[in-house]
């Protein structure tokens, strides 16, 4: 299972954190009761040969998708597996136990989630309103969407929104038909927006990113690994004993600190602003 686009650097070098942003004046920290806390059982632990990378996942966009990564994690699927294709200014890929791209897990294939419904119970913050919709936040992960006012006009009150190929986002690999998603998944290092709508969206690293751009990535076009980095244990927060569980606190997205940030990075980049510029902020508090 590959995903088939080659990657220009130069193309995506624009997307990076404009120096400009950081000569901002800063932002006051937030009080306390914007910080959000991401649930244990949305919280996804991988443990790789250099170092831990924290995902958080996100049911209401790829159900069906989480609910693969959930079940692999639990029963130990994940462990020792190989980082085998990993291309840099690009994505790092894993999930096959084969470790050549064309291993799977022994469940069927999955049904793409390339879009979600987005009603008004979601909290969703837009960031910039280009033609016809609006891209923003649904917790840590960029979205673009369908505006507000059409939900008078559906039958289910909703929208259609789908998550945007950002730095950290995590993706799920297939072969050639839509449908066929089953383990593989990748995490981007980089943008890429040529995938979006194109791959399920199912969460984003929210501690790690730094660790997934480390792994050991390959020269080759087709990004194939020689004696690749691996995943030594992959589990839900939940399913840690107590003393190993990180606890997770994001900046809300729906926060006024939160929409100062936005605010500050379009004004620092301008015309070449992009969603993919803005971290959520997170802290890390002690295992319990």
């Amino acid at each position: 299972m590959t995903i088939r686009n080659t990657l220009m650097a130069a193309g995506l070098a624009a997307l990076l954190a404009s120096p400009a942003l950081a000569q901002q004046a800063a932002v006051p920290p937030p009080p306390p009761t914007e910080w959000r806390a991401v649930a244990p059982d949305n919280l996804l632990v991988i443990d790789t040969t250099k170092g831990r990378i924290l995902v958080e996942l996100t049911p209401e966009i790829a159900p069906a998708h989480v609910e693969r990564i959930k079940l692999l994690a639990s029963r130990g699927f994940y462990d020792n597996l190989a980082w085998h294709r990993v291309i840099d200014w690009f994505m790092a890929q894993t999930g096959d136990p084969l470790g050549t791209g064309d291993g799977q897990s022994w469940y069927p294939d999955l049904k793409a989630e390339f879009t979600f419904r987005r009603g008004p119970d979601m909290a969703f913050t837009p960031a910039a309103a280009p033609a016809g919709g609006l891209i923003g936040f649904y917790h840590s992960l960029p979205v673009q969407t369908q505006p507000d006012a059409l939900m008078a006009g559906t039958a289910d009150r909703k929208v259609h929104g789908w998550g945007l190929y950002c730095p950290g986002v995590a993706g799920m690999a297939r072969d050639e038909g839509n449908d066929t998603a089953n383990s593989q998944f990748f995490l981007m290092r980089q943008a890429y927006p040529a995938l979006d709508k194109r791959y399920t969206v199912w969460g984003r690293v929210v501690v790690g990113l730094e660790v997934v751009r480390a792994l050991k990535a390959s020269p080759n076009p087709d990004g194939v690994v020689t004696d690749p980095d691996r995943m030594t244990r992959v589990r839900l927060a939940s399913d840690l004993p107590s003393a190993e569980r990180p606890a997770v606190q994001m900046l809300n997205t729906t926060s006024p600190t939160f929409r100062a940030l936005v605010n500050q990075a379009r004004q620092a980049k301008g015309a070449d602003f992009s969603v993919c510029d803005i971290d959520v902020p997170v802290r890390l508090a002690a295992a319990s």
